[in-house]
């Protein structure tokens, strides 16, 4: 048998090897790391990088891509698992979203276009896991979902940036891997807390402004 990789095959490896290895670059080093720094750290010409994928900003587009694919294929997974195994797994190889969560990171604090298209697809992805737990009875329905999604990708975004922020050295260095362990360690119990059991006791708040808000009130 003949076990060398066809053409097409290896293609595709160095199509995903350079893309991992600019999730890499770009999560410790920020945007401004170039194509040549990128194509130096997957082993292949800055020329091949372009082949693959016509400039940096495409590049960037890619890895936003797969990111998010990642990230959100394993919430959806956690979420409409049939037991708590799957949660507990999914923290025991925590390690390996670092790259992940410091990419991530990058982006919003790099801002711009690419940025704002990353985060409303976080939304779109939260809200479908959200739809897949409501359909597997594991989350309750919203009475805008559109909306939920988008209050929990901001809570969730704007407090890991925090956390983060709050862990950078005076050099700017982050260690990610202490810093996201920390973190897990120190919300997951009062997260899973306030969204299994709730925080307020009643529904006055939420009566109180789902009148105020509706249409026959406002006219």
């Amino acid at each position: 048998m003949c076990s060398a990789t066809a053409p097409a095959d290896r293609d595709l490896n160095t199509r995903a090897r350079i893309r991992d290895a600019a999730i890499h670059v770009f999560g410790e080093q920020g945007f401004d790391a170039g194509v040549r720094v990128v194509a130096t750290a997957a082993g292949v010409s800055p020329g091949l990088v372009n082949h693959h994928f016509g400039s940096k900003q495409g590049l960037r587009a890619v890895c936003d891509e797969h990111v998010l694919d990642i990230i959100m294929t394993e919430k959806r997974e956690v979420l409409t698992a049939s037991g708590p195994g799957r949660m507990l797994l999914s923290l025991s190889r925590i390690d390996r979203y670092m790259p992940l969560v410091a990419y991530l990171v990058r982006s919003f604090q790099a801002g711009g276009e690419l940025a704002t298209s990353l985060f409303e697809h976080i939304v779109a992805g939260v809200e479908a896991y959200l739809e897949a737990g409501v359909a597997e009875g594991r989350v309750r329905p919203s009475r805008d979902p559109r909306a939920r999604a988008r209050y929990l990708a901001m809570e969730s975004l704007g407090s890991t940036l925090l956390f983060l922020q709050m862990r950078t050295g005076t050099d700017g260095s982050v260690d990610y891997s202490r810093a996201i362990a920390d973190m897990t360690d120190e919300t997951m119990l009062p997260a899973l807390e306030v969204y299994t059991e709730g925080l307020f006791t009643d529904s006055t708040m939420l009566d109180a402004y789902t009148h105020h808000s509706s249409p026959e009130e406002r006219a």
